[in-house]
């Protein structure tokens, strides 16, 4: 039979995974790398803090076991451990949607109004690229769409969207999708293109969702 003091320091070093997210910043930064690898100065820019809090949040979630890390040159590049570090994002993010009270409110406050954001599934997404009766529009980052897309999805980061618009074909619909549910960008996009005319909607959560489903994925510019 075990003894107590031995199955408290088991089941604190469970807690160490719980201790490492226990913090907004570390939740987000978790969100950015399941996107893919950064280095600390792009997740700085991206989190809008400064390299020292952003390098210490990250030895904190690699000291949970949740991130690996490389060097290259004098730059430090962090990775997403594997892809259970994403699954638990996932589930921990849906417990908190269903269960944590205001967290809609918080969301809205964010995302803005989304009456106007119509939402289609992976699974209807993937029959309409096979029919070829959609364009799809990656609205992420280069460097995200580089390390992995969706399947003849076009980069435009919503940055450079407008510009892009006269590219467009006018007569199919337009799907928009950036890093998950929770991602500004693809609302953006999709609120932009119907300005426009365009028959737009976005995927319903992201890359990282369409990824770990098995749906077909590309990699590079």
């Amino acid at each position: 039979m075990g003894c107590r003091a031995a199955k408290d320091a088991l089941f604190d070093g469970f807690a160490e995974v719980g201790k490492a997210l226990a913090s907004g910043r570390r939740a987000e930064i978790v969100d950015l790398l399941a996107q893919g690898e950064r280095s600390v100065e792009e997740i700085a820019t991206e989190i809008d803090q400064s390299v020292a809090n952003t390098s210490h949040h990250l030895r904190a979630l690699a000291r949970g076991g949740l991130l690996d890390s490389r060097r290259d040159g004098t730059r430090i590049y962090y990775s997403l451990a594997n892809d259970r570090v994403a699954e638990l994002w996932t589930a921990l993010r849906a417990i908190a949607a269903e269960r944590v009270a205001g967290l809609d409110k918080l969301a809205a406050a964010y995302l803005g109004e989304r009456n106007g954001v119509d939402v289609v599934n992976r699974d209807e997404l993937a029959a309409r690229i096979n029919s070829g009766g959609v364009v799809v529009l990656d609205v992420r980052p280069s460097a995200e769409y580089a390390a992995g897309h969706i399947s003849g999805a076009q980069s435009v980061p919503i940055v450079e969207l407008r510009r892009h618009l006269k590219s467009l074909p006018g007569d199919v619909e337009v799907v928009a999708y950036c890093r998950g549910p929770y991602c500004v960008y693809a609302d953006d996009a999709v609120r932009e293109l119907r300005r426009k005319g365009f028959n737009a909607t976005r995927l319903e959560d992201g890359y990282p969702e369409w990824k770990r489903a098995g749906l077909p994925t590309a990699i590079g510019a």
